[in-house]
């Protein structure tokens, strides 16, 4: 902008200086013709004067003024001419418009400029008509306006430059001038800007335009940072992408699941797998895809949508999806059907060889006493074992009703003491309990389950002559049970699988120590039930402590 008004200022200076020098030319060329003109007319009037009076005597006592005299009759013919040396027969030349027009005027004068006989320049002719008819004519060289030019052409062109340097730094001056005031403007805070009230339309505008933009930007951010919390968040992984593939977002979820240290420019890089691949390339091609991904420990689902606009791609969004857990309850439901379809199958065989036996009537009295005793003992351990799955399903659907009861667990786990005593006894294990009471709000039936199950197993994989020990109290204010025993323990590896239903450590021992498998299960689900946590210690050959804590 201010080498724009610089520019402006200094061609109108320029525009100035040549319009004045031209200007000035004229006028002086016009000054100097009406001078010569006036001068001439004059001095020719005094010959006319002398000429009348004295004759051609008078024009010989002139002396050389520099400008050439002649006189000639009415015809033409030179009587006298100062700048002819010998006078002779010659003529002037008649038609001029000088000598016309004093022979024609009232005043008998005439004036013509024209250019000389050499050819060097401009002569101005005055004539003047005398009484007795003769002419009298002066001419006097002239100058041209181009000949005063070039006269004058160091002068002009020293006063030219002295002016076109004073109206560049005038330029100069004037544009910082003129464009301070806009360059100061505050655009942060145009309002407050003090510019010239021209300025003033273009002032609001732009605190119009700002206050627009700022709110503008302020809900983009809010938009963004909303967008960013929310995806940071997700346990799933979200990634968008452009037409070519480019990396427009991608949260931390789906770095994490896909090994990503930092976000990469293409997202057919972001992992090795063929399916994320595929998915990609399908979703820009305008389809909708969906993949699974696998690893080593986990399992996802990718579901990949193309992003439409105007019926061209112009994107896709990636989502994977976490299904390790739901691949896990899965496994775990197949699992646990085939589980219990073999526990149920082993006694329903029995059951069904003992009663076909018997049907038959193949054995003594005494031996088919021993089928049917067989049988009711394989009964109850087909019921217990519903018993047992029947109250995992009803933990696993929250259809136990919690009720707020005040349970003392002292007194619950003195219960399962007094139950248990007998069947410690027949393996010479002495159970004892130790404490105080400590009360917790629940379902009395859940947690004397929990206390069961956890003393249940811990004689049954003890040692004959081994103690089972229960101690109830608070730590840091929060109430807990535990079961130690000083059986035979769990290998570190094995501990974190002790609560998967039907899953026994020593399945070489499992048909002798008898159960259904998921009384460790239910400990765990009725622990989930009551918001409480389980730690579990134990050393191999030594015993195992299992705390419950609420």
């Amino acid at each position: 902008m201010v080498k724009k008004i610089f520019l402006s200022i200094f061609t109108v200076t320029v525009c100035a200086l040549i319009f004045a020098i031209g200007a000035l030319l004229f006028v002086t060329s016009s000054y100097m013709e009406g001078r010569i003109r006036t001068e001439l007319s004059d001095e020719i009037d005094y010959l006319k004067a002398g000429v009348e009076s004295e004759g051609e005597e008078y024009l010989l006592s002139l002396a050389d003024g520099g400008k050439r005299v002649t006189w000639i009759a009415s015809d033409g013919k030179i009587l006298f001419d100062n700048g002819i040396s010998e006078q002779g027969e010659l003529y002037y030349a008649a038609d001029t418009d000088e000598v016309k027009e004093a022979k024609s005027s009232k005043d008998g004068f005439g004036f013509s400029t024209r250019s000389s006989e050499s050819g060097s320049g401009m002569t101005s002719y005055a004539a003047k008509r005398l009484s007795d008819g003769t002419i009298i004519i002066v001419a006097s060289a002239r100058y041209t306006i181009w000949t005063v030019l070039f006269d004058t052409m160091s002068s002009v062109a020293v006063i030219s430059a002295i002016t076109l340097i004073a109206g560049a730094v005038l330029a100069i001056i004037l544009s910082g001038m003129i464009v301070k005031p806009i360059s100061l403007i505050d655009f942060e805070k145009p309002e407050e800007t003090h510019a010239y009230p021209e300025l003033l339309p273009v002032v609001k505008k732009l605190s119009e335009q700002k206050r627009r933009i700022d709110n503008q930007i302020a809900e983009l951010r809010l938009k963004q940072t909303e967008f960013e919390a929310i995806t940071y968040n997700m346990s799933e992984g979200m990634i968008t992408i452009d037409y070519r593939a480019n990396v427009l977002t991608c949260n931390q979820s789906a770095m994490k699941i896909l090994g990503c240290e930092k976000i990469p420019t293409n997202a057919l890089s972001l992992s090795s797998s063929i399916e994320l691949r595929q998915s990609i390339i399908t979703a820009l091609s305008g389809t909708k895809a969906r993949a699974q991904l696998k690893t080593e420990s986990s399992f996802y689902s990718i579901i990949a949508t193309p992003v439409i606009e105007d019926g061209n791609v112009c994107g896709a969004v990636i989502v994977i999806l976490d299904e390790t857990e739901k691949e896990r309850r899965e496994a775990l439901r197949r699992e646990f059907t085939s589980n219990v379809s073999h526990e149920l199958k082993t006694p329903l065989t029995s059951i069904s060889g003992f009663a076909e036996l018997i049907r038959d009537g193949v054995g003594s009295e005494k031996e088919r006493a021993h089928f049917a005793d067989n049988i009711c003992k394989e009964s109850s351990r087909m019921l217990s074992l519903i018993e047992d799955i029947i109250k995992l399903s009803r933990l696993d659907g929250g259809e136990i009703p919690y009720d707020k009861t005040d349970i003392d667990l002292y007194e619950c786990a003195l219960g399962v003491k007094e139950r248990l005593t007998s069947i410690a006894q027949k393996k010479d294990i002495t159970i004892t309990l130790e404490g105080q009471s400590s009360f917790v709000v629940g379902n009395y039936n859940i947690v004397e389950d929990m206390i069961y199950n956890l003393c249940d197993n811990a004689i049954k994989y003890n040692n004959v002559g081994g103690s089972v020990t229960i101690s109830v109290g608070e730590k840091e204010k929060r109430p807990f049970f535990s079961v130690s025993d000083t059986g035979i323990g769990i290998p570190p590896a094995e501990i974190p699988r002790i609560y998967e239903r039907f899953y026994r450590v020593d399945k070489s021992h499992s048909k002798e120590i008898g159960g259904t498998g998921l009384g460790l299960s239910i400990v765990k689900h009725a622990a989930i039930y009551l918001h409480a946590s389980i730690n579990t210690e134990s050393t191999l050959g030594k015993g195992t402590t299992i705390t419950v804590t609420f």
